[in-house]
């Protein structure tokens, strides 16, 4: 008769415990991260969920996957390096390694250029021999002065970094109009003997076999030495927007073009190597340039489909038309210089936009920049950080926490996870660990209440004003 009367305080006493369990797993608390004006990444006190289902203005649905994220991530550039070298060592270190770093913005996947693109210190390629179409001259020489030195200190700091690369320029001889600029005069391009200023629907690059094949080899050339310097290219892109004629470094191509080369040279040396080949970067909204490349020989050497500027306005289509088809944001707009917190949400929607129609990742593009943010060629253009070369200073700018927002929180690996409601201003993945990360911002000048439903439970929350906000649900069940 005891064992039987503790028997029923052991059981009286499990009920209990697991009815505490019970009413306290809906307080299960979430970690909250938000960035103002006033403050940046700070940690919020934690909040909690309820059961009320009252004024929900939005539900995230953690079991409706959509596309898989690779990773977020910045541009190698000279001048990037060129900026951050004029720090200490010891500031240099801790922003390589807080870029890099799993604890820091945990950057996982980045963009450099094949020879010189706008934001080198001057003009070079690899290769400027005129006629040298064996590559017996090919040098990566000037690229061990910075950006090796920027990928290794990178590397250092996250062995597993991906890295992705493009041209602006082939070597000037490659050229018809034997310049790596395609109108060195804004009025009149006067080294192609052609009065438009614009050239777009052009090819600027020689159409002719011999060049064809030397340039698969320049490319060729280029992941070899690479690879020599312990940096493995993952993936190349043949043009970097294939269709803008500049002042600065820069090549218009024909779709047609692009798919000639990709299929006949380009596609299978880089193949033979083991690299993957985009196309891209799409600069224009204009889908069909992406069909003559899909719907040809080209295709079948495709493993992915980079957009920046304008191609924002065809991801969309491209998305519908090639459901199973890898998407990128390649290049993150660049803004004026000024660093504005107006700018920085200018930003979130355009990550909203690209994430919303099937992104698997994003590309910051200039990691570092002098405070005074000038290129080679006068385009002044915003950072993640600005430097101040002759006071060895620096500062972090808005765009550099909306990025942390993403980067240091969603994991590759991450599945973007379906919302729905009157609240449009976020959005939410759920990591391999299966935590669920909600990206929510505020862009009004007053704070913002929100009712967030997850399954049975409700987050309610109020964002301050103008602000960024992460939340973090881990083990929710």
């Amino acid at each position: 008769m005891e064992t039987i009367y503790l028997n029923k305080h052991y059981t009286l006493f499990y009920l209990l415990l697991a009815g505490l369990f019970c009413a306290c797993s809906p307080k299960q608390q979430v970690a909250w991260t938000s960035t103002s004006p006033d403050s940046g990444f700070v940690e919020k006190l934690p909040v909690s969920f309820s059961d009320r289902k009252d004024s929900v203005n939005v539900t995230v649905f953690p079991d409706n996957y959509l596309q898989t994220i690779d990773g977020f991530g910045g541009c190698f550039n000279e001048l990037g390096w060129t900026t951050l070298s004029a720090l200490s060592e010891a500031d240099r270190k801790a922003v390589v390694e807080d870029l890099f770093g799993e604890t820091g913005m945990n950057f996982t996947y980045c963009r450099m250029p094949v020879g010189a693109n706008d934001f080198a210190r001057d003009w070079y390629s690899y290769n400027e021999t005129a006629n040298d179409f064996e590559m017996s001259h090919f040098s990566i020489d000037n690229d061990k002065e910075t950006l090796i030195p920027f990928i290794h200190a990178a590397q250092q700091v996250n062995p597993k970094l991906r890295i992705w690369a493009s041209p602006w320029s082939p070597p000037t001889w490659m050229k018809y109009n034997n310049n790596y600029a395609c109108r060195p005069n804004p009025q009149v391009n006067e080294l192609a003997g052609d009065p438009r200023t614009d050239l777009e629907g052009s090819n600027m690059f020689i159409q002719e076999p011999e060049y064809f094949k030397a340039y698969a080899l320049y490319f060729r050339k280029f992941i070899e030495a690479y690879r020599k310097e312990g940096i493995d290219i993952e993936m190349i892109a043949p043009q970097n927007e294939f269709n803008s004629c500049q002042v600065f470094p820069s090549c218009t191509w024909t779709a047609a073009g692009l798919s000639t080369f990709i299929a006949d040279y380009l596609g299978p040396q880089m193949k033979e190597l083991g690299v993957r080949t985009m196309f891209g970067t799409m600069e224009r909204g204009n889908h069909l340039l992406v069909d003559t490349i899909m719907q040809n020989n080209s295709g079948s050497f495709i493993s992915e489909i980079g957009f920046q500027w304008a191609g924002k306005e065809a991801i969309a289509a491209i998305h519908s038309a090639y459901p199973d088809m890898k998407l990128m944001q390649s290049e993150s707009e660049c803004g004026n210089g000024q660093n504005t917190w107006e700018y920085c949400f200018y930003i979130w929607n355009l990550m909203k936009h690209y994430f919303s129609n099937g992104a698997a990742s994003y590309m910051y593009w200039n990691i570092s920049l002098d405070i005074h943010s000038e290129n080679r060629w006068g385009w002044h253009q915003n950072s993640l950080i600005s430097v101040d070369q002759e006071n060895k200073t620096y500062r972090y700018n808005p765009e550099y926490y909306l990025m942390k927002h993403f980067s240091h929180f969603v994991k590759p690996g991450a599945r973007r996870i379906v919302t729905e409601g009157d609240f449009g201003n976020m959005l939410a993945f759920s990591n391999p660990d299966q935590s669920i990360i909600l990206i929510a911002t505020n862009e009004e000048q007053t704070p913002r209440k929100l009712n967030i439903q997850l399954k049975d439970r409700v987050l309610s929350v109020t964002l301050d004003a103008q602000s960024i906000n992460t939340f973090t649900i881990n083990n929710y069940l």
